[in-house]
């Protein structure tokens, strides 16, 4: 295996399908943001958001707090230290395998 395949394979995983990709790549740029945002932003159905959402918190690269807006349900989502850090990473190994 040559070194730039072997740099592609080391990519992580988590972050690099697509969906999950524009969604990290938004929360990176952005302390903190609701649902409807990222909804609006990814052009993804909720279903489809909720599902790669809930594979980035269990990888624990995001963090999601339920609260409210006065009475209205609000999701707030953000990247964790380790998220923004995974990110990082992920970047950097992709513009190597890309050289």
């Amino acid at each position: 295996m040559n070194r730039q395949t072997q740099t592609f394979n080391e990519l992580d995983r988590v972050i690099h399908e697509p969906g999950r990709l524009m969604i990290v790549a938004l929360l990176f740029a952005i302390d903190q943001c609701d649902f409807l945002y990222l909804q609006h932003e990814t052009e993804m159905n909720k279903g489809t958001l909720s599902s790669h959402l809930s594979r980035l918190e269990e990888a624990g690269y995001i963090e999601v707090v339920k609260t409210y807006r006065g009475k209205v349900p609000q999701t707030l989502l953000s990247l964790t230290a380790s998220g923004r850090e995974a990110f990082k990473q992920y970047r950097k190994k992709l513009k190597k395998a890309l050289k």
